[in-house]
């Protein structure tokens, strides 16, 4: 008895492991009264032929999804990449709007990002990004969305959060990035900040980096809530 059967079938059956490449990608399983003779073996022809259609079509669409990760995912920290925040972003504004509810986008950059990769090389830049993207990961909710811009460039998307919450929240993940301890070979590299710029939906990136450059020039490591000008 096949293992996938917690009892007995009480008919015949017939299972078509469906494998591409030493991968299982599922099970083609009958099951009816078992045919006899030539039919018998015209039903396993059937079988496998169909089992063959199915799992290159499950191949190609497994593929297809992959691709389709590598066309929007940033290799480098596993976060989605510019592509795809200019194809979202649009759609997020319109559905808070739909929905009046609060939306908010955040810019990030790390500090003197330049000087780690100047003073230990572009390997301990890479690892500090990663790291970056780690915390990103791990500390933002399944409905946000976090891309890396370009660069040392974050941007996150975050629905449903007004701007005092979207502040707390970023001024957390700052707060995270001076505790980072990335080793680069032996030595820790040098201590961590970042600094962030918060805007609401209304000309949202513009707004964020402007409010990102506000942080830089008060002086690095803060979180800057953009405000417009009269």
């Amino acid at each position: 008895m096949c293992r996938h059967f917690a009892h007995q079938p009480q008919t015949g059956y017939l299972c078509v492991p469906l494998t591409v490449q030493g991968e299982t990608l599922g099970m083609l399983c009958l099951i009816g009264a078992a045919a006899k003779g030539k039919h018998q073996v015209n039903q396993q022809q059937l079988a496998m032929m169909v089992g063959e259609a199915i799992k290159l079509s499950l191949s190609n669409l497994k593929l297809r999804e992959e691709l389709r990760g590598q066309a929007i995912r940033d290799p480098l920290t596993g976060l989605f990449n510019r592509r795809y925040l200019e194809a979202t972003l649009a759609h997020e504004v319109y559905r808070a709007q739909r929905r009046n509810a609060p939306l908010c986008v955040a810019m990030l950059d790390l500090d003197r990002f330049k000087r780690v990769n100047d003073t230990f090389g572009h390997e301990a830049g890479d690892s500090l990004l990663r790291e970056f993207g780690q915390v990103l990961r791990e500390k933002l909710r399944k409905s946000d969305i976090s891309c890396r811009y370009g660069g040392d460039e974050f941007v996150l998307v975050l629905p449903d959060s007004s701007l005092a919450d979207t502040q707390q929240r970023v001024e957390q993940i700052c707060g995270l990035v001076k505790t980072l301890q990335v080793r680069h070979g032996g030595p820790l590299l040098s201590t961590l900040a970042a600094s962030a710029g918060v805007a609401n939906p209304s000309e949202l990136l513009r707004a964020a980096d402007e409010a990102l450059y506000a942080a830089k020039r008060t002086g690095r490591n803060c979180v800057v809530v953009y405000q417009a000008k009269d």
